[in-house]
């Protein structure tokens, strides 16, 4: 059994940004911007946001972030996002969900311009990817993309179990794994709540990749021996074991998987490093013009 280090991985991909941004500056340029809007007081979003700005100092991108009381209108939300659409000097930003009810979050993630679309959430880049052409990509399956081929996992003719079909996940890497690329090329399905036979489908994946969003609902008799397993979940749990008083799990169980596993990423340490990475490999992508020229 081989880990998937995704600490190792985000740590050298940042390095090679900071080199990037190193060039960039040493002929006075300006450097990459990503920017985030924050609306109310989410403890997890704030956690999240300031993470963002941490990675961003340690590449060496300027950073801002535009918060707001949860009782922000929904029109004065998307007058602060048109704001940032139209300036030159940011180069990509993020509206932080969960919203407040009183906002359509569709509806906000459509106001945000396609060309600094850092999430990967606006529908043109969302159909841009699925047909093959660039795109900003979201941070978390373009995670997942960049752990298999950093890892050298081979997955071009393998079986590709999704287990989840979130927009955010599932959807966009089932269509990445089936796609004519390398990490690509696997024959791919799509598992939910709905599905029947689940186990039947699981243990025959090469590559199981689990973001249904339920702690160690995958066990070892699901898994087929030998397969790579990647694991999205991540959940806090109450135990007397930590000084914290609490320790985080996945969606995987991962004492019984692990054993069966060829490949596997932990929790915390796989995937989770990956995202805010990625959301940096895309705002340069965006300082580069690479997307939208």
């Amino acid at each position: 059994m081989n880990i998937i280090d995704g600490k190792k991985i985000a740590s050298e991909i940042k390095q090679e940004i900071a080199q990037q941004v190193k060039v960039m500056l040493d002929k006075e340029e300006r450097p990459p911007h990503l920017a985030a809007l924050l609306v109310g007081n989410d403890p997890a979003s704030e956690t999240y946001v300031n993470s963002k700005g941490k990675a961003c100092k340690e590449v060496g991108f300027d950073s801002s972030t535009y918060k707001f009381e949860s009782d922000i209108s929904e029109e004065e939300l998307l007058e602060t996002v048109q704001f940032l659409n139209n300036d030159p000097d940011i180069d990509g930003f993020i509206v932080q969900l969960p919203l407040p009810e009183h906002i359509d979050e569709q509806k906000v993630i459509l106001s945000v311009s396609p060309r600094k679309d850092v999430d990967g959430f606006h529908p043109e880049n969302v159909g841009r990817m699925s047909v093959g052409l660039p795109a900003y990509i979201s941070a978390t399956p373009n995670g997942i993309m960049e752990l298999l081929k950093r890892s050298g996992i081979e997955t071009a003719g393998k079986s590709c179990v999704v287990l989840g079909r979130s927009n955010i996940v599932g959807r966009p890497i089932s269509i990445l794994m089936s796609q004519t690329t390398n990490p690509g090329n696997a024959t791919v399905t799509v598992c939910h709540s709905k599905t029947a036979n689940l186990k039947q489908i699981t243990s025959q994946a090469d590559i199981l990749i689990v973001a249904i969003g339920k702690p160690e609902f995958v066990t070892a008799d699901m898994v087929k021996e030998g397969a790579v397993v990647v694991d999205v979940g991540i959940h806090r749990v109450e135990t007397d074991q930590t000084k914290s008083g609490f320790r985080l799990i996945g969606d995987v169980k991962y004492d019984e998987v692990a054993p069966k596993a060829s490949w596997i990423t932990p929790v915390p340490g796989g995937v989770g490093p990956m995202t805010i990475v990625s959301l940096l490999m895309n705002t340069l992508k965006a300082r580069n013009n690479e997307i939208y020229s």
